[in-house]
């Protein structure tokens, strides 16, 4: 169950890793490429563990699975810096996810444009 406090954290982690991908880590990873963005922060109710979920969006699906690996093999990096700008006791473990919702959002809207157009 979800409590004010974890979806608090969770708006706050979404926010903030997603300055960190855009900031710190492409200076850091410079083959990290495309639109990135995180879509969801589910943070677990002892603040220790947190699912991230992210979107990639790049021309290719090997730059898509390329960035997505850089972005967990950082997690550590991502952590610290996290760190940094959170003044918490801990900074959960973070879990990354590939979200794949604003594809299927896409191809669904595709999908009825030309539903309609016939």
């Amino acid at each position: 169950m979800k409590t004010p406090r974890t979806q608090r954290l969770g708006s706050e982690y979404q926010k903030e890793i997603a300055a960190i991908l855009s900031g710190a880590l492409k200076d850091k990873e410079p083959l990290l490429k495309g639109l990135i963005s995180v879509t969801g922060a589910d943070v677990a109710s002892d603040l220790k563990t947190a699912k991230i979920y992210v979107s990639i969006f790049t021309p290719t699906a090997e730059e898509k699975e390329r960035s997505f690996l850089l972005i967990k093999q950082n997690a550590g990096f991502i952590r610290h810096e996290l760190s940094k700008v959170m003044k918490m006791r801990t900074v959960p473990f973070l879990t990354f996810i590939l979200d794949g919702s604003m594809e299927y959002g896409s191809k669904m809207d595709e999908i009825l444009a030309k539903l309609h157009k016939d």
